[in-house]
């Protein structure tokens, strides 16, 4: 009984973990805090399935569709599945743009400062994006390293909400229609680059 307990406790997570997220577009909330939800919900889910890091690929593909939304026919971003990101490639970064190199992750450690250092001393400015609660690890970890008036350390809800606020011309109405932009590019590199069709998002 316990084995059959097991299997069906297995398949309910299998079953929730093939849905998509949720982002609340909500009139009466801020911006950064429905960003902040989405991410948490990836959080949670991640615990729920150890081994997969809903976060991290929801947080790079966030990044990567506030990047083309924002870089429109300006400038091609090159993207890649979570797993090759993470993989050692050899890449300078998730995301380069102009003599930028933007490093996308949830747990800043001591690897991504040797990473950063050695942008700094190829001639690129390293551009590091993080969630909120990893903002004081990434910035004494730059501090240890002797970079942190090098490295530009940003968090996540704070760089996708502004560019929404922007774009919307700080008028709230407009919040929704912007949102649904940067939703719609999400799911498209989602379709593209990743095999789980539960990291889409969908709008409520």
């Amino acid at each position: 009984m316990d084995v059959i307990e097991a299997w069906w406790v297995d398949r309910v997570k299998d079953f929730f973990a093939s849905k998509p997220f949720h982002l609340k577009s909500d009139a009466g909330s801020s911006v950064s805090s429905a960003v902040w939800d989405l991410l948490d919900q990836a959080k949670k889910r991640q615990k729920d399935n150890p081994g997969t890091m809903y976060q991290g690929a929801v947080l790079q593909h966030l990044v990567g569709a506030k990047m083309q939304l924002l870089m429109g026919d300006k400038q091609e971003i090159e993207h890649h599945g979570f797993s090759v990101a993470d993989a050692p490639t050899g890449r300078n970064g998730d995301f380069m743009v102009g003599n930028t190199i933007i490093h996308v992750t949830t747990a800043p450690g001591e690897l991504l400062m040797d990473k950063c250092l050695d942008n700094i001393h190829s001639g690129y400015r390293p551009f590091i994006i993080t969630v909120s609660e990893s903002m004081p690890a990434a910035r004494s970890l730059a501090g240890i390293k002797g970079i942190l008036k090098n490295v530009e350390i940003a968090d996540a809800e704070q760089f996708i909400s502004t560019n929404i606020h922007e774009w919307s011309g700080f008028d709230s109405a407009r919040h929704k229609g912007t949102i649904e932009k940067l939703i719609m590019i999400y799911n498209q590199l989602i379709d593209t680059y990743e095999t789980d069709p539960g990291l889409k998002v969908s709008l409520k």
